[in-house]
This record gives structure tokens, sequence and C-alpha cells, in this order.
């Protein structure tokens, strides 16, 4: 029997989402930004936004400057480029230029004037820890998950001094190097630090990984340990990636209670003369990750891929295996169109057993754009799915609403790390009891 909604019960429900969606805290779960403490490497301000590599690549099919030239100018001359380029000499309808329009926007700023001096004067009134909670409080995120790697000089060095941290700010173990640069990169760097490892993945060298591991997640507090993979990346295999994974970073993740994020699909420097913006996107082999996973149940994984063409295999697999959380909409993902396509997909196949998004902003502003868009899509479509439970008869109450939005924005990204801490916890019970 189908019960009939009402237009007037259907716009209720959709404007009870929609407040919902859009008034609800939100755990931003990957990012690459900065507790302010770690000065110059947290961007924010109008220059900032205008230069984020996104706008990079979209200038140069627009301005006629060669790459020498524009890397040769300052931030500032860049930025006015690209202003330029984008936003007066063109309409800015991409969602990247969208996003700088919406930020200035919902910052009260006066868009209609494309007064590019007036918005620096504006910006150049703050300073980074009002900033950064006047910015977090217009976009609703109460907490922000940094990308952090020990790899990276400006960083490293942050983290062995010490600071205040602020505690809005959680962190996240970054590991590329370790896994995709062993030889060339990482060795060197763990024997310079004191670690006794050889090219060789020995046993010995492999324990001083774990241990490297260790002393790391608890140097940061790290929530969960990541690594973004080329298409290519392949499991079973022997390669360093695989063999590393399997001998010292998911033994180190089950220890220490954390899960561990892959991100596949990156396909680096495609065009090397546009720097950071040069990377491009690669449709990786999903067996690679069912084979992964299933062969570690007792470790917690959390993926993002970047390929469109990824995205539905790994709804299945999330269907298969409980151990496996998909989250956010990743890079060139992360436009209206394919936001409401994935999120209406793992919805409909996962349920809320997913966290639909993660901002991946680098400049801290664009937390304020990248949720606003992102509430937008995720409120019509859990208005839409809500209504098709109200023709059945089943109508969600408020409280229900507010707990389901409660999850999808932080709520069931926390669970699903919850359940790899309590089988840390609850490994050496069992030890003592075989014992």
């Amino acid at each position: 029997m189908t019960h009939p909604v009402t237009a007037k019960r259907r716009a209720a429900l959709a404007a009870q989402v929609e407040k919902t969606v859009l008034t609800t805290p939100v755990y931003d779960i990957h990012t690459h930004l900065y507790d302010p403490a770690f000065g110059g490497l947290l961007l924010w301000g109008i220059d900032d936004l205008l230069v984020y590599h996104y706008l990079v690549a979209e200038g140069f099919r627009q301005f006629d400057l060669t790459y020498e030239k524009f890397w040769a100018m300052s931030k500032r001359e860049q930025a006015d480029a690209i202003w330029n380029a984008l936003f007066i000499e063109h309409s800015p309808i991409s969602e990247a230029c969208r996003g700088v329009l919406t930020t200035l926007n919902r910052l009260g700023l006066d868009v209609k004037r494309r007064d590019l001096p007036a918005l620096r004067k504006w910006f150049a009134k703050w300073n980074v820890a009002d900033y950064t909670t006047h910015c977090m409080d217009v976009a609703g995120v109460s907490r922000i998950c940094m990308t952090n790697s020990p790899f990276d000089d400006e960083e490293r060095v942050v983290w062995e001094r010490g600071f205040r941290r602020d505690e809005r700010f959680a962190a996240a173990l970054r590991i590329d190097p370790l896994l995709l640069s062993w030889e060339g990169t990482a060795a060197p760097r763990l024997r310079d630090w004191g670690y006794s490892v050889t090219p060789e993945l020995s046993e010995k060298t492999v324990s001083e990984v774990r241990r490297f591991l260790a002393d790391w997640t608890r140097r940061i507090n790290a929530q969960y340990l990541m690594v973004s993979l080329p298409p290519d990346f392949t499991y079973p295999g022997d390669n360093v990636c695989a063999r590393l994974m399997e001998t010292a970073v998911l033994p180190h993740c089950r220890e220490a209670g954390l899960p561990f994020a892959m991100m596949p699909g990156v396909k680096r420097a495609v065009n090397p003369l546009l720097r950071m913006a040069g990377d491009g996107v690669g449709h990786c082999d999903t067996n690679t990750y069912e084979s992964l996973i299933a062969a570690h149940p007792d470790n917690q994984f959390l993926i993002t891929a970047l390929a469109r063409e990824n995205q539905y295999s790994l709804c299945v697999a999330a269907r298969k295996f409980r151990n496996l959380h998909l989250f956010g909409c990743w890079w060139f993902t992360n436009t209206p169109y394919l936001i409401e396509e994935m999120t209406r997909m793992r919805l409909e196949l996962i349920g809320l057993s997913v966290t639909p998004q993660h901002s991946d902003a680098r400049v801290l502003d664009q937390i304020i754009y990248k949720w606003e868009h992102s509430r937008r899509i995720i409120g019509r479509v859990l208005a839409e799915k809500y209504q098709d439970l109200a023709a059945t008869g089943w109508e969600p109450t408020n409280a229900e609403i507010q707990r389901d939005v409660q999850d999808l924005f932080g709520g069931a990204f926390q669970q699903f790390c919850g359940r790899q801490q309590a089988r840390a916890a609850e490994a050496p019970k069992r030890g003592k009891r075989r014992a």
C-alpha cells in the first residue's frame, strides 16, 4: 500500500532536512589545513584563494603567459593574473571560481564591485587566530583533520619543537614517501633520524619502520594513517609498497587502533610545468583493494577514489566489507554534478554508513564554500530519500533526521574508527586469556 505524501508534507519534510543539514556542525575529516600554530603553513585570505592550484590550471587555459613567467611572479602578481583572466575577462562559472565568490559572499563581502584591492584590505585586518575561528563558525565546521607528513621539512620542525595545540585540529599521519619512494627518499631520511634501516626490507628494517610509525603516531596523536596511491598499485604483489603495508603499516594500525586511509587514482605530474596543478586522474583496479581488505579483516580501511569510474564498484565493495568506510568526493569529483551522483548512489547502496564529504581544503577559507555547496546537495538528496520513505508510511521524526545528519557529518566516521580502537584494546586481553 502506498501512502500519498501531500505537497505540503513534502515541503515541510524538505524544509526540516535543509534546516538540519545547514545547522549541524561538521567534522571535516580530510583537509590540507594546519593548526594556526604552524604559522605560514596555514594558507588563508584572498590571494591564497586565487592561487589555489585548481585556479592555476584553469588560468593557464585563458591567459597568455609562459609557465616560466607565471612562476617567477610573486603570489600577489599571480593572484592578479588569475583574477583578471577568470573573473574579469570571463564569467567565473567553474566550481573553483564560484567557490571563491561563495566564500566572499558568506563572509559578507560585496563581490559585485569586482574590487580586488578592497578585498585585500578587508582580509588584512585579521590575525590568523581570530580568522580561523571566524571561518570555522561561518562554515559550521567544529573540527578539522589535517594531513601531516614527517617528510615535510617545514612541518616536521614544528612538531619536533612542540607547540600548544588547538583542540579543534586533529592530525592524520601521511606516509606517501614511506610507501612510494622507499629507497630514494624514506630509507635515507629514516637513517638520518636514527632508525636502523636498509633498502632491503629485512626483519630489522621492518621493525624500525614500525618504531618510526609508532613514534610519529604518538607525537602528533594521529587519528588515522593515510596514503594516496597511483592507479597501477597492485595487491598482492612483490612491490615495496605492498610489502611495507603488509609487514609494517597494517600491523602498526592494528596495534595502535587506527584506520588506514587509501586514496587511489592519482597520476602525478601529468604536466610537470603546472607544478602542483599538474597531477591527473587514473582508473584503479578495485580488485586490488578488495584483496587487501579481505586479507586483513582486523584492520579498518578508509577509501576515497579519484576516478568517477571507481565509485560504483567501491560502493559494492563497501556492501561486502564492514571494515571499509567510504568518504568524501575527492579532488576532481568535488564538483556539484558528481557530488550529487555519488551521494545518491552511496545512500541507495549502503545507506547512512558513509561520510559523504570532506573539504580537502588547502586554504582555510575554502571550508566555507566547500561545505556550503556540499550541504545543499546532501540535503537535497537526503530529503528525497526521506520523502520516498514517507510514501511507504514511514515518516522520519525530527530526532531521527538529526541523528542521521550527525552520522553523515562525522558521526559514522567516529563510530567506524572506534571499532578499530576497541579491537586494539581487546587484543591484550585476548592474549592474557590464551596464556
